[in-house]
């Protein structure tokens, strides 16, 4: 039978490091499925969902648990099948001066809604012309089967910021 983790795993950056992981995972016959590294400052920061058979679970955990002796932080999430409840997806870019709290008035009206973030990615840019630092947030919503678009619009909309609102409506696969 197989089996699902999710791993987290965090640590300094350094050559080869995917490589490495994937040679551990190929080892212990894991399917790699998803994931999401980046390179923050240094660090080296991954979410994985893989695969396995159930006979190799307990050697997989003790080997990515000997992964702290390299300088790696390893969480191992064992999960199942999520049922899919959100009926459609909205990607929605957010721009604006950078300030304390956007995403959490951004969150808020999300969780009026009942909207499950499905992805979230930001940074600080620079502006052009003012150099000022501006904040941008690029999300991924799973809209309820009740919940309109419009709702969507108009709840964010409502906010009294001083942010560009640019959504991209797109249907799930």
């Amino acid at each position: 039978m197989q089996i699902s983790l999710v791993l987290t795993i965090l640590g300094n950056d350094n050559q080869g490091l995917v490589k490495g992981l994937s040679m551990l995972l190929r080892e212990y016959h894991a399917s790699w499925e998803e994931s999401r590294l980046i390179h923050l400052s240094g660090k080296f920061a991954g979410l994985l969902k893989i695969s396995l058979p159930e006979e190799q679970l307990i050697p997989l955990k003790q080997a990515l648990n000997a992964l702290e002796n390299q300088g790696l932080k390893v969480i191992i999430e064992q999960v199942k099948t999520a049922v899919d409840t959100a009926h459609h997806l909205l990607t929605l870019e957010v721009l604006g001066q950078d300030r304390p709290s956007i995403i959490h008035d951004i969150t808020q009206q999300l969780t009026n809604l009942q909207i499950n973030i499905e992805k979230l990615e930001s940074e600080l840019r620079t502006a052009p012309m003012s150099n000022e630092q501006l904040f941008y947030a690029q999300l991924t919503l799973g809209l309820p089967k009740n919940v309109s678009r419009k709702e969507v619009r108009d709840q964010l909309e409502a906010m009294s910021d001083q942010l560009m609102i640019d959504f991209n409506f797109n249907k799930k696969d």
